[in-house]
């Protein structure tokens, strides 16, 4: 071993407390970046092969009923490589187990083996036989949420017929990765399923013969997929079209989409944060070594070491410590991905989803973190090196001071000898003030972003189900049915109150941008159903023309007063213009709305409704689910509890698991910036400390001088990490933002003190290590001269 390696891991040891500090913040940031990679490669790898094994369909297209006939048409289109015809159909379920109404989706099967396009994995049991009346494939997060197995039977309306059917098999679908029932934003696995049934039999059940109303398509190498759409839309309008689309605008392949975007940007933020500060720290831990040890670099220049020898040396200890918290960063990192993909898999359905711990995220965290250490460092490295052998022999000049503001000012003669000394440190040394309380300030920080989630997600579920949407159920009826239900609805006991509302599935277009959507036609005097903007403002629905979100708006180039063309898809299909009189600032979705009765005038349709919203008597509440389930007229309903449930366990669980890692490493990070600072502080100081214990101060009051100046620095550094943290949480909110959600920008008070209290007590609990140090200071030791 080299004279230059024996010394290195001598000054390891003796900085050993900094340097495990630092590696814990290196660690955590590789960790973050490892975890958040791997679990998108891994979910990234698990979708692409279920797309390519079970064919994945390209373009998606509903309409009301087209023969056979119409199948060739379509595969004549130029680009279309394969075509998939099915029938798709809505069904009522009776489940024993529920008193409210549950909904199905019944997709069809060929009668002889499996389909073209979106194929089924089969995991239990068998396919449903031809010929073989009432045998359906359930699909698995049904069947796992309702406990059924193969053999058990549930009963179903279909077409207006009541009918047992038989679950004789368990699959999954590419199509159906995650499962969201009609009118709703979250996966209600209990009371949503889709099932499989052979054509022949859905073709007796819906009067099919002969017909199909949906189909998929996949397309060829290079085929231009709007010009294909275009050609399917025109094929198809006049057969009751509903507008294809493509995978971007499938609502499984969209909602995992999102969450892989999202994953995505947190293995780039935080990860980001975390090197910075850890760049920083070695900054400053190396600057403050390379000053104690001005006497061994000239000594060692002067036996002959060259420059690059002697900054090699001390770029080695760096990259030690760095080595250090990348093997801590790969272990837990590893840990995360595991955690984080077996939590995915839960939620989204693929047949196999396997932890993808790939060499090239490891290999790019370590870069990343022997990057930022390196730069952060290097400057200060040239800069020591370069000093002649003579110079550094000799002891750093002392700075030329001189009476700081407050000595200027006379306020010195108000405070005694231990403050008048902290503050004229503080003015004398500015840059070091402010460095130190930036790495504090960023510590802070770093706790507030860990927090944001929570904050966030709380404010959007009383945003979204306490302030906007006040209604306990929503009902949708299988077709537009006159206002005059509304009577039987009202005399079912427990409903209170009841707010109808008209929908219309519509392409929305503006100049060469359109967006398939729905406009919703709602009464001007509402509780239970509200649009609340970003600021909590109640907007009020104009006479004529049409509000839309912000979002849509965005995505369609609109502004207020512009002009969009309606093309409704659905009934005569009418195509009109509507003015943008309004827009919504909310947090979810792509939605429009207008009057009812502008609505209606916009349709040239009477007074029919879609739908409505309901509140119920908690105590009659399962006797009003039950009607409910029995009135032919309605096709499904949605309860808010569930929504809130489900929006917890899906879409909350995610970003709060993500937030119990970012708290904690963000704690460790607190610790360690605020340990770093006094550890230089005393390194800095401990000959001055010295002459002041040598001259007769006691040890409490030598403390008070140093741990004063520390809990200045601490107080100055948590309103600036307010700042901070809430600026990253503002970038952060954009940063995350979906078409299907958006992020509120929100910290509460708690966030707040959370963040200022574990500052306080890394600087409390720094501070007892500290004063232990100046205790045992060796006084002969530091007192000697270096000259």
């Amino acid at each position: 071993m080299s004279p230059l390696h024996r010394k290195l891991f001598r000054d390891l040891l003796q900085m050993k407390g900094q340097a495990l500090a630092i590696a814990a913040v290196i660690g955590c940031g590789i960790a973050v970046f490892i975890g958040a990679q791997t679990t998108l490669k891994s979910l990234s790898a698990a979708r692409e092969a279920y797309y390519d094994r079970y064919r994945f369909p390209d373009v998606f297209s509903s309409l009301k009923r087209a023969p056979l006939s119409v199948v060739d048409r379509i595969a004549n289109l130029p680009g279309i490589a394969t075509v998939e015809h099915r029938i798709v159909e809505g069904v009522t379920l009776d489940l024993p187990d529920l008193d409210e109404p549950a909904v199905g989706k019944i997709v069809s099967l060929p009668d002889r083996g499996t389909p073209r396009l979106s194929d089924v994995h089969l995991l239990k049991g068998r396919l449903p036989e031809p010929g073989r009346t009432g045998e359906i494939l359930a699909e698995e997060a049904f069947v796992d949420a309702n406990g059924f197995e193969p053999g058990d039977q549930i009963r179903a309306v279909l077409n207006g017929r009541l009918q047992t059917l038989t679950i004789v098999g368990v699959g999954l679908s590419p199509e159906y990765i995650t499962t969201i029932q009609p009118g709703s934003m979250f996966p209600d696995d209990l009371r949503f399923g889709i099932f499989w049934m052979r054509r022949r039999q859905m073709e007796a059940a819906f009067d099919m013969e002969g017909a199909f109303n949906d189909v998929v398509l996949s397309l060829m190498p290079g085929a231009n997929e709007d010009e294909v759409i275009r050609q399917l839309d025109l094929l198809l309008d006049d057969y009751g079209g509903l507008g294809a689309t493509d995978r971007d605008l499938h609502l499984s392949h969209r909602f995992i989409s999102d969450e892989l975007k999202q994953l995505k940007t947190m293995s780039i933020i935080p990860p980001s944060i975390f090197m910075s500060v850890a760049a920083f720290l070695l900054n400053v831990a190396l600057r403050r070594l390379l000053t104690l040890q001005r006497e061994q670099i000239a000594a060692l220049k002067a036996f002959g070491y060259y420059n690059r020898e002697v900054g090699a040396h001390y770029l080695q200890l760096v990259g030690v410590i760095i080595a250090f918290g990348a093997v801590f960063g790969w272990l837990l990192g590893t840990w995360m991905g595991q955690s984080m993909t077996g939590m995915y898999a839960s939620f989204y359905r693929f047949p196999k989803t396997v932890f993808r711990p790939e060499f090239g995220v490891y290999l790019t965290g370590a870069i990343i973190s022997f990057t930022a250490g390196m730069i952060g460092v290097a400057a200060g490295v040239r800069q020591a090196v370069a000093i002649p052998p003579a110079e550094a022999m000799r002891p750093e000049p002392p700075p030329t001071f001189k009476p700081s503001l407050i000595e200027r000012l006379g306020w010195h003669r108000w405070l005694n000898q231990a403050p008048r000394m902290i503050l004229r440190e503080l003015t004398r040394r500015p840059a070091k003030a402010m460095l130190t309380t930036l790495g504090i300030g960023f510590a802070c920080a770093i706790l507030i972003v860990g927090n944001f989630g929570k904050d966030a997600i709380t404010y959007l579920i009383d945003f979204q189900f306490g302030l906007q949407e006040r209604h306990d159920a929503t009902v949708q009826f299988h077709e537009a049915v006159p206002q005059r239900v509304l009577s039987s609805l009202q005399s079912i006991p427990g409903i209170i109150r009841i707010e109808a509302f008209r929908s219309i599935p519509v392409r929305l277009r503006h100049g060469a941008r359109s967006r398939q959507t729905s406009i919703s036609g709602l009464d001007e005097n509402r509780e239970l159903f509200r649009l609340i903007d970003s600021d909590e403002k109640l907007v009020n629905l104009p006479e004529s023309g049409v509000v839309m979100s912000s979002q849509l708006a965005k995505i369609l180039d609109l502004k207020l007063g512009d002009t969009v063309t309606v093309e409704v898809l659905n009934g005569q299909r009418p195509v009109r213009n509507a003015v943008v009189s309004g827009m919504v600032d909310d947090f979810s979705g792509t939605a429009a709305w207008m009057r009812r009765e502008a609505l209606h005038a916009l349709m040239r349709e009477g007074p029919v409704i879609s739908g409505a919203y309901l509140q119920i008597d908690p105590e009659h509440e399962a006797a009003a689910y039950r009607a409910l389930k029995e009135a032919p007229m309605v096709a499904g309903v949605t309860l808010q509890k569930v929504a809130v449930q489900s929006f917890m366990e899906n879409f909350a669980e995610n970003l709060l698991r993500m937030r119990m890692f970012n708290v904690a490493f963000a704690s460790v990070i607190a610790i360690g910036v605020v340990y770093n600072s006094a550890r230089v502080s005393l390194s800095e100081r401990s000959r001055e400390l010295a002459t002041l214990r040598v001259i007769g101060f006691t040890k409490a009051e030598v403390s008070r001088i140093l741990l004063g100046e520390l809990a200045f620095l601490t107080a100055m550094a948590i309103p600036v990490g307010f700042l901070i943290g809430s600026g990253l949480c503002r970038f952060i909110s954009k940063a995350l933002e979906t078409e299907l959600y958006r992020i509120p920008f929100v910290l509460n008070p708690s966030t707040y003190a959370f963040a200022a209290a574990v500052i306080a007590v890394a600087a409390v609990l720094s501070s007892l290590i500290v004063r232990r140090g100046i205790d045992h200071l060796d006084l002969i030791a530091v007192l000697k001269s270096r000259e």
